[in-house]
């Protein structure tokens, strides 16, 4: 079973940096996938990216990770103002991340019109049945 957990920008808004790292790779370490409302600044998505790097272990092969941005191309001319003013006002709050385990998330694609997310299924048992013998 897949387990997605929503994370709104306004539950991560008034964490450290390092606190937010932290709390998105121990949610992923559960076997859940993640999805952000707004993104990581590049500091702190280098940041996950090194932690993770640490924390490798047979259990946690590490994690994908994916952001989606609105399509800044399309809008015209008012609607790159108002996106570039509720940036200022609401911070980092434009877009979508998600952040899943290497071990469950496979792949995730971007199209323009959907989303794309292709996992495997854990295999607990067969882990269960190999530590048995």
């Amino acid at each position: 079973m897949v387990t997605f957990q929503f994370i709104p920008y306004q539950d991560i808004a008034h964490l450290t940096p390092v606190k937010r790292v932290n709390k998105l790779l121990n949610i992923v370490k559960e076997d859940r996938i993640v999805i952000m409302e707004g993104r990581l600044r590049k500091e702190e998505e280098a940041d996950l990216i090194e932690i993770t790097m640490e924390e490798i272990t047979p259990k946690f092969k590490g994690i994908e990770l994916s952001v989606i941005y609105p399509d800044k191309e399309n809008q015209d001319t008012l609607q790159r103002l108002r996106t570039a003013f509720t940036n200022m006002l609401l911070g980092d709050r434009i877009g979508l991340t998600i952040i899943g385990p290497a071990s469950i998330v496979k792949k995730i694609e971007k199209n323009p019109d959907k989303i794309e997310l292709f996992t495997q299924e854990i295999q607990k048992n067969n882990l269960y049945r190999r530590k048995k013998k």
